[in-house]
């Protein structure tokens, strides 16, 4: 297994995803093998879900958001260290006029990245995920955490310019896992915690939480079954999710 580095953000690490309709949002999830952790009503209707690898904090809103999500217990200590970096949050939320304090900057590739204050409610999903399982478990579905699409790759976001993203990310404790040329200049960077595909490419404008099987397709067809819609179609029998709240997924199959 690669030799990972320790966080420097945060140990808890998830997505934040507005939902125009939570409840709907929620039972979409389901299906897709995530359980609920825990839901509340302030400051706004929100739902923590997981799949045993990742978490995503569901909230009731109108406005489309996306944002991968560190909770610090030191969350000032750990924002000034991101601006002795050269960040520039573009949001900050004082706990004492706030419910949260929040801090939100947007990163050269145009992802939201928040930090938000640590809560006792908050924990790290076990896992494994394709980060942390060796190798040879990935062509074993029965060494999958979520039953229903698998193993949790990337977070796939497009790039303009590789080199200034990576000389970004790297500045946050990131550590280039792999680098490819082809079909484009892309790279698989991490933090120990999450893991970030950045590709520089004009094939997709949107950031892409990404699974992969070794029975993929299966999975697929089990999905189309249940009335996932809608998925759209990729070369050699891949898919992409999108959701209600404009999130892509995408389901590849492991090999190809």
């Amino acid at each position: 297994m690669l030799e990972l580095p320790k966080p420097k953000l945060a140990d808890i690490s998830g997505f934040t995803i507005n939902c125009p309709d939570l409840e709907a949002s929620l039972e979409f999830y389901r299906k897709l093998g995530f359980t609920e952790l825990f839901r509340g009503d302030f400051p706004f209707k929100l739902v923590e879900i997981t799949d045993g690898q990742i978490q995503i904090m569901l909230r009731q809103s109108p406005t489309l958001y996306f944002a991968l999500t560190y909770y610090p217990k030191n969350i000032d200590f750990i924002a000034e260290w991101m601006e002795s970096v050269g960040v520039e949050f573009w949001e900050k939320t004082n706990a004492e006029t706030d419910y949260l304090k929040r801090f939100i900057t947007t990163t050269p590739e145009g992802l939201n990245l928040s930090l938000v204050m640590y809560v006792d409610a908050f924990s790290q999903p076990p896992g494994p995920t394709m980060l942390t399982m060796p190798q040879s478990d990935y062509f074993d579905p029965e060494k999958y955490v979520n039953k229903t699409i698998g193993l949790f790759g990337e977070v796939a976001i497009p790039s303009v310019d590789l080199e200034t993203s990576l000389l970004y990310w790297q500045a946050l404790g990131f550590k280039t896992l792999s680098r490819f040329e082809s079909p484009y200049p892309w790279a698989i960077i991490s933090d120990g915690l999450n893991t970030v595909g950045l590709h520089q490419t004009d094939a997709f404008n949107y950031p892409a939480i990404t699974y992969f099987a070794v029975d993929m397709r299966k999975r697929i067809e089990a999905l189309k079954e249940d009335g996932i819609t809608p998925l759209i179609e990729k070369d050699d029998g891949n898919v992409t999710l999108l959701t209600a709240e404009g999130q892509h997924i995408n389901l590849y199959t492991l090999g190809m």
